[in-house]
């Protein structure tokens, strides 16, 4: 799990009173600017906000036009300022924007307790008792040791604020039935990579995630074995070379 180093909080807002994050730059997002000598592959310590949000926004740009209309992906900072109380309401007024109820897959990273995981849901604009197309949601930890399952109080909520803020017609009790499944996935090598492996995680599930999510046919490819942490380590050297 990623340590905080030098009072360095990757959860910190901006100016979350005032801004909407999902225009705010890249490059302004971090204090640090993302040059050669701190790059995502030569980096030693975790991955903070502003350069996880730079990556992600680069790496979502390089994805074909086909890919992209089935998904649609959250700022990842919206889930720890949604945890404040006071930062809530104005979180799902942004995420009522994306229009998610009408994408296929929607991407959250998740930044908690100094460490990324990403979530995601699937299907959530089809009825919950659907069998052929299943909403579902999706944790993918590199860190299984730090037990995922901590955050599914706070996920829980989350989804039913979403729905509520959206005026959806779902009952309480169904919507916190809706299955949270922790596939066994690759994992980490050191207490620094845990951003890294979610971009990975994100670079493959936009990669090949099916037509139509079912649990019947869960874990589908997240196995243990999907990929070693080499592969990792290219896929960074990749992201570098697009230019921070």
């Amino acid at each position: 799990m990623g340590k905080k180093k030098h009072g360095d909080d990757p959860t910190k807002p901006i100016d979350i009173a005032s801004s909407d994050p999902g225009n705010i730059p890249c490059r302004a997002r971090s204090k640090r600017r993302v040059k050669s000598k701190n790059s995502i592959s030569k980096q030693k310590k975790m991955l903070d906000s502003g350069a996880f949000q730079c990556y992600l926004e680069n790496l979502w740009s390089s994805f074909p036009e086909d890919k992209r209309t089935s998904f649609a992906y959250l700022d990842c900072l919206w889930f720890a300022w949604y945890r404040k109380a006071s930062f809530r309401e104005k979180v799902l007024s942004w995420i009522k924007r994306k229009q998610i109820f009408s994408t296929k897959y929607v991407l959250v990273p998740i930044v908690c307790w100094s460490h990324w995981s990403l979530l995601i849901f699937c299907h959530f604009g089809e009825s919950l008792q659907s069998n052929t197309r299943t909403p579902c949601m999706l944790l993918l930890d590199s860190l299984q040791m730090a037990n995922p399952r901590r955050l599914e109080p706070d996920i829980r909520k989350f989804v039913f604020d979403i729905y509520r803020s959206e005026g959806r017609p779902e009952k309480k009790q169904m919507i916190y039935q809706i299955p949270l499944l922790v596939p066994k996935v690759p994992q980490q090598r050191d207490g620094e990579e845990c951003g890294n492996f979610v971009l990975y995680f994100i670079n493959l599930f936009v990669e090949g995630a099916p037509e139509n999510f079912s649990v019947e046919g869960y874990p589908y490819f997240m196995r243990k074995d999907w990929f070693n942490a080499e592969v990792v380590d290219r896929f960074c050297e990749r992201l570098d070379s697009f230019g921070m």
